[in-house]
């Protein structure tokens, strides 16, 4: 038996490269996220008072909160695109959550980056 020949023109039975863009791309936002959370634990915005001794540890934290932030901000700019290729599916809620999933890291994270140079 002899296959027929392939048609001419773009292969679009071959979506691996879809699947996989959007796994990794789950991956790096499940990545922003623990970045984020992580951060969004430790950082100090319910307690101005230091306690006692503790100042030497600020500059450190400061540094890290600051490195945090600005790699969330670009792990949810990879993920964003990944996560979003030129074909659209017809129902957007999944779309709709992923938004909404980095429109909440981007500008907590921004938010913790201003607040880090008015505080300090």
């Amino acid at each position: 038996m002899v296959r027929d020949p392939a048609p001419a023109g773009a292969d679009v039975n071959n979506r691996g490269v879809l699947r996989a863009r959007v796994v990794f791309g789950a991956l790096i936002l499940f990545a922003a996220v623990i970045a984020w959370g992580t951060a969004f634990l430790i950082s100090p915005h319910s307690n101005n008072t230091v306690a006692a001794g503790t100042e030497h540890v600020r500059g450190a934290v400061v540094v890290f909160l600051r490195n945090s932030a600005l790699g969330t901000l670009v792990l949810s700019a990879l993920a964003a695109w990944l996560l979003f290729p030129a074909r659209r599916p017809k129902s957007p809620r999944r779309d709709y959550a992923i938004m909404a999933v980095l429109a909440v890291l981007v500008l907590s994270s921004l938010y913790q980056l201003f607040w880090l140079r008015t505080v300090l």
